[in-house]
């Protein structure tokens, strides 16, 4: 099965890569310059791509992003720190930003031959983005499927869409997917910061995957915090 990845340069993406590599027939990988602060990723996208010796596309759709405003990845607006699930991290959200990229990423398969698409969405981000739910997966299949018949048909991979992240860990560990040339602060800094939900989310799926974290922190205590106030949330 010929096979684009949807690869933002983060943890999941590049482990979703090298999973596909290594199971099916891996022809290239798309990123987004949507106006993200933390742009630095689409780097760690552009590694992945050269380490598994496939194209790497980068579509520019920041005008587009530059419209989706009130998000803290694309406006003068503070990234939130915290527990990834917490009411806080709706700032992070980018209104239609998997619908807009994902219907790209078909294009761009329909016209390469493609038969599938694989996108990293997973349980873990369902709290917060309702573009990352089984729902919607389906839904977008379900509109490919009309938008392309009798020209082609590509399918929407989503393996990780009901796993928390921790499973995302053992599986790229698996397929033995560099951590470190990874990205998944949203602050977008020399060093991940420790403190945001992306870095707390991070921290606390290696603790739970039992895998060695190798990822530098400026602060990388923070997340034992975080994810204690968030349990005690819960429990209340």
């Amino acid at each position: 099965m010929k096979t684009i990845v949807v690869c933002s340069g983060g943890l999941d993406s590049v482990s979703l890569a090298h999973k596909v590599a290594a199971e099916k027939q891996l022809i290239g990988l798309v990123s987004f310059d949507y106006g993200q602060r933390h742009r630095k990723e689409l780097d760690f996208a552009a590694s992945c791509a050269a380490r598994l010796s496939v194209p790497h596309h980068v579509i520019d759709i920041s005008s587009i992003g530059g419209y989706l405003s009130g998000s803290a990845l694309t406006d003068n607006v503070e990234v939130p720190d915290g527990h990834y699930a917490e009411e806080t991290m709706k700032a992070t959200v980018v209104p239609n930003r998997n619908a807009i990229m994902l219907a790209i990423a078909f294009g761009l398969a329909a016209a390469q031959k493609a038969d599938a698409v694989a996108v990293a969405v997973h349980g873990g981000d369902h709290f917060i983005y309702p573009d990352c739910r089984p729902g919607f997966i389906e839904a977008f299949q379900r509109m490919q499927n009309e938008a392309l018949e009798g020209y082609a048909s590509v399918k929407l991979l989503a393996p990780y869409v009901d796993v928390p992240k921790a499973a995302i860990v053992v599986d790229g560990e698996k397929h033995g997917t560099p951590f470190s040339e990874t990205w998944s602060c949203y602050k977008g800094g020399k060093l991940h910061c420790g403190r945001c939900g992306t870095c707390v989310e991070r921290r606390e799926a290696f603790d739970l995957a039992g895998v060695p974290d190798p990822t530098e922190y400026e602060d990388r205590d923070f997340w034992k915090a975080a994810v204690s106030r968030h349990s005690a949330t819960e429990v209340r």
